[in-house]
């Protein structure tokens, strides 16, 4: 039987990995993945929600950007997911304009990208921009843009807007065993060495494996992972590579 469950923490006593929910059940076993993707960030302004599908939508795909073949499409963000995004539309769109909150493409963005970006004749840049509401009946017609350095507010017509803003991993119920980046993404394998050094606590004769945490039998994969692709392709054959990995280290303690 499967059920829904909120998780909200995990424990460790060998050879067990004990994962806690929030109705007071639990769950052993010798081995955890931890493949629970990400939370994206929602962009806060009026009409976001209503038009969600219709012409404005998260993230991005192929079968979206032939659909925008001759329009003008926004995309919000300045990170690396939106300068790629910018860069896959071009090739569709008539014209794309990326929105950045920030005052600067480097500031969050590799310097390759920022490279691409500004030698592109058909994005534009709008730096110290943020949507402050769109609007449309059935579909995107139109999104109003507030610029931080004026104060002003401009209404322009818009096709399709794609959303980058973040996300958020949600594994704050592994606080205090399992290491992660700032951002709360966990970290695995080489990103856990530190000068040749094994992370701290290490009871294995040997280094992580790949996509192993600082905790042995405890594997992760996909989006919530340090420094994943964020594609479902990768994802999968993490997912994939994981079941290979978790058969070796069930070797170990069986």
């Amino acid at each position: 039987v499967v059920r829904l469950q909120e998780v909200c923490g995990l424990k460790v006593k060998d050879p067990y990995r004990t994962v806690q929910f929030t109705d007071g059940s639990e769950l052993t076993c010798y081995t955890l993945l931890v493949a629970t993707g990400v939370q994206y960030r929602k962009l806060e302004a009026p009409g976001v929600d209503r038009l969600l599908g219709a012409g404005v939508f998260y993230g991005a795909a192929m079968t979206e950007a032939m659909a925008c073949k001759g329009q003008h499409v926004f995309i919000v963000g300045g990170a690396n997911s939106a300068a790629q995004a910018g860069m896959f539309f071009v090739n569709y769109a008539e014209d794309v304009t990326l929105l950045v909150r920030g005052n600067s493409l480097a500031a969050g963005m590799s310097q390759y990208l920022v490279d691409r970006i500004e030698s592109s004749p058909t994005i534009h840049v709008r730096l110290n921009a943020s949507v402050v509401a769109v609007d449309g009946d059935s579909s995107l017609k139109s999104i109003t843009i507030a610029d931080s350095s004026t104060g002003q507010n401009e209404t322009v017509d818009a096709s399709a807007m794609f959303i980058f803003i973040g996300a958020s991993p949600r594994t704050e119920w592994l606080d205090g065993l399992v290491e992660r980046d700032r951002s709360g993404f966990v970290l695995s394998g080489p990103d856990l060495m530190h000068d040749g050094q094994r992370p701290k606590g290490w009871t294995r004769d040997r280094d992580p494996f790949l996509l192993e945490t600082n905790i042995p039998g405890v594997f992760v994969a996909g989006d919530v992972r340090h420094d994943s692709i964020k594609r479902i392709a990768s994802a999968v054959g993490e997912g994939a590579m994981s079941v290979a990995l978790i058969h070796r280290y069930l070797t170990e303690v069986k």
